[in-house]
C-alpha cells in the first residue's frame, strides 16, 4: 500500500480526476486529492490555464507543497498536466518521496531544483501525438529524465488527447486510461 497525493490539471479538481483517485483507492492505496484552485473548476482548459497564470505557477507549486506539508514524507506524487508542477517539485525537493507519476507533462528536473533524486522512482505517461505533450517539449524532457534516471519509465499511448485519463472531459480515452491505471497501480504496489 502506498500513500499518494494526486494533483489536478488546469480544469481544476473535476469529478473525473476524483474518479481516478477513487480507482487508486480501490487498489488499496491511501489517496489525497487537494484542490489547488480553491474550489474553481473550469469547463475550458484555456480558462483554467489563464487562472493558473494569474495566480502564478510558483503559487501553484506552493499550494501543492502546503497541501503535502501535513502528510507523511513517504508519499508518491501524481500530477496531471498542470498538476505535474507540484508533483514533480515535491518528488525532487521534499525528503522521503517514494515515487512520482507524471501524466501529460514533464519538466526538465533542473528547472525545479536539483537533479532527479536517485532513490525516487518515476513514471511519465502521455499520448504520442498530443500537441501539448509533444510540441511543448514535455516528451523531450521525459525522454531525458528516463535516460538519466535509473528507476524511470516512459509510457506512450497512441492518440492525440491531452487529458485522456479524466473521464469527465472530452479528451477521455477509456482504453488508454485502463492501461494507465493498471500501470500506476502496479507502480504503487511496488514502491
Amino acid at each position: 500500500m502506498a500513500e499518494v497525493v494526486v494533483f489536478h490539471h488546469a480544469h481544476g479538481l473535476t469529478p473525473g480526476l476524483l474518479a481516478f483517485a477513487d480507482d487508486l483507492r480501490a487498489g488499496g492505496h491511501v489517496v489525497h486529492a487537494p484542490d489547488l484552485f480553491e474550489g474553481r473548476v473550469f469547463d475550458d482548459l484555456h480558462g483554467g490555464l489563464a487562472y493558473a497564470e494569474q495566480v502564478g505557477f510558483g503559487e501553484i507549486i506552493e499550494r501543492g507543497r502546503e497541501a503535502a506539508g501535513s502528510l507523511p514524507e513517504a508519499l508518491v506524487y501524481v500530477g496531471f498536466s498542470l498538476g505535474v508542477l507540484p508533483a514533480q517539485w515535491l518528488a525532487q525537493n521534499r525528503a522521503g518521496a517514494r515515487g512520482a507519476v507524471l501524466i501529460g507533462s514533464c519538466v526538465p528536473p533542473a528547472e525545479l531544483g536539483e537533479e532527479w533524486p536517485a532513490n525516487v522512482e518515476v513514471q511519465v505517461h502521455g499520448m504520442d501525438a498530443d500537441t501539448i505533450f509533444v510540441a511543448e517539449g514535455d516528451l523531450d524532457a521525459a525522454r531525458t529524465l528516463v535516460a538519466e534516471t535509473a528507476d524511470a519509465e516512459l509510457f506512450l499511448y497512441a492518440g492525440d488527447r491531452h487529458l485522456f485519463a479524466d473521464r469527465g472531459l472530452p479528451d477521455y480515452d477509456e482504453d488508454a486510461t485502463r492501461l494507465l491505471t493498471e500501470r500506476v497501480r502496479a507502480f504503487l504496489d511496488a514502491v
